[in-house]
């Protein structure tokens, strides 16, 4: 069994990376205050900027770009694991990573994360989502074995796909992580529920840092970090508008306890889709 704090830091990403930079620090320091000995940011902690152009001329190769830097710093300084839930990598295809990075107390990378599934929507509001036409997807899950918890690292639209969060819970994840810029409009619909049911599903904690309010470049995000524990409870979550810090007690004592009640993930069966069509008459 083992328990530690866990905080999900919330924030509204503008443009320029150093000021994001100084907002990053002033909220781990603040998470880091309260015992929190894992931290996590939301997705784009490093900028929003939906201008391809301009969001090119701030990335920088990931050995150059300042949220690398600063996070590594901070988790230097106050001994963290501090998990970038996402920056904007520039990388050698032309293209944008949006890379997860998790840091050791040391300062060193432990595990980066490519988020696999692009946001190719079309919404009801008029919003129009082209990932894929900037971001080059990842090919590989994560899974990183921290000394308090096995942790599956996934990012925002990776959410909705449970097969993603299943094959972390069968690799004996205990903690599970969406962190995310999601939109206002699939929020309110969504949010919610996607992150108690990857829970519930996975007899595993949830720990999702978002982006919240009205950008700089226009977009309105949902904001509501949560921390959702093994049952389905929230037992952490901010507001709609804003920063904020929150923490919880994560006891992977709980994960055991989930898995017993309810031991899907040994009933798991393989099965074979048969279709079934109705005869019409002539």
């Amino acid at each position: 069994m083992t328990r530690f704090k866990a905080a999900a830091l919330q924030m509204r990403s503008g443009t320029d990376p150093e000021k994001n930079a100084e907002t990053l620090a002033r909220l781990v320091r603040e998470a880091a205050g309260h015992g929190a000995t894992y931290i996590q940011t939301p997705e784009m902690t490093g900028a929003v900027q939906k201008n391809r152009k301009g969001l090119m001329a701030v990335l920088k190769p990931e050995a150059d770009d300042i949220i690398v830097k600063t996070a590594a710093e901070l988790a230097r300084e106050h001994g963290i694991h501090l998990h970038i839930g996402s920056t904007a990598i520039a990388v050698d295809d032309g293209m944008i990573a949006n890379r997860a990075l998790l840091f050791g107390p040391q300062g060193d990378i432990l595990a980066r994360y490519d988020k696999i599934h692009m946001f190719d929507v079309d919404l009801d509001n008029g919003e129009s989502w082209r990932e894929s036409a900037v971001y080059r997807p990842g090919e590989k899950a994560v899974l990183a074995r921290l000394p308090f918890a096995a942790i599956g690292l996934g990012i925002c639209y990776d959410v909705r796909f449970p097969d993603l969060y299943n094959a972390y819970g069968l690799a004996g994840a205990e903690v599970l992580t969406a962190p995310a810029a999601f939109t206002k409009q699939t929020g309110l619909a969504h949010w919610h529920v996607l992150q108690r049911a990857r829970a519930i599903e996975n007899g595993a904690y949830m720990i999702s840092a978002a982006q919240a309010g009205t950008h700089e470049d226009g977009r309105e995000t949902f904001g509501h970090s949560m921390i959702v524990d093994p049952w389905g409870k929230i037992i952490a979550e901010a507001g709609n508008e804003g920063e904020a810090a929150i923490i919880a007690e994560i006891d992977t004592n709980a994960v055991t306890a989930a898995r017993g009640k309810v031991p899907n993930l040994k009933n798991i069966r393989a099965f074979a889709l048969e279709e079934a069509r109705a005869l019409t008459e002539v």
